[in-house]
């Protein structure tokens, strides 16, 4: 981590970045390309900071929790734009409940198959010891 003494705010390398929180360069690299993060620039470093820093935490967070790219987006760009943080708030919370009804429903046919499957199970094995 660097301080730069002309702005007093901290940066970051790519490379930093990466290490912090366990992912690639290229994925970074990616994040730049969509637009998630805005690096500055100089010559060919790329200068990360805080706002960067703390975009690519929620990207990654956003990641982890399943969301969309888009999705993602939005709720890390409404914090910058109107109707601000309460927006971006409701719309995360909105998102959260959508993905935790996806999840339920998942859960719910994962379920449903292992105990068809214990079923289809308990047959073969029955059929099998009626072989014998």
């Amino acid at each position: 981590m660097e301080t730069d003494t002309a702005t007093t705010s901290t940066t970051w390398t790519i490379g930093e970045l990466a290490d912090e929180f366990g992912v690639t360069h290229r994925t970074i690299r990616f994040y730049e390309d969509q637009g998630l993060v805005t690096p500055e620039r100089r010559g060919t470093a790329r200068v990360f900071h805080v706002r960067d820093r703390v975009r690519l935490a929620l990207v990654l967070r956003g990641k982890r929790l399943g969301f969309d790219l888009g999705q993602i987006r939005r709720i890390v760009d409404m914090y910058d734009e109107e109707p601000g943080e309460e927006g971006q708030l409701r719309y995360f919370l909105e998102q959260i409940a959508a993905r935790r009804a996806e999840l339920e429903q998942r859960r719910q046919d994962i379920e449903t198959t292992l105990a068809e499957l214990a079923e289809v199970e308990r047959r073969a094995r029955e059929t099998l010891t009626n072989l014998a």
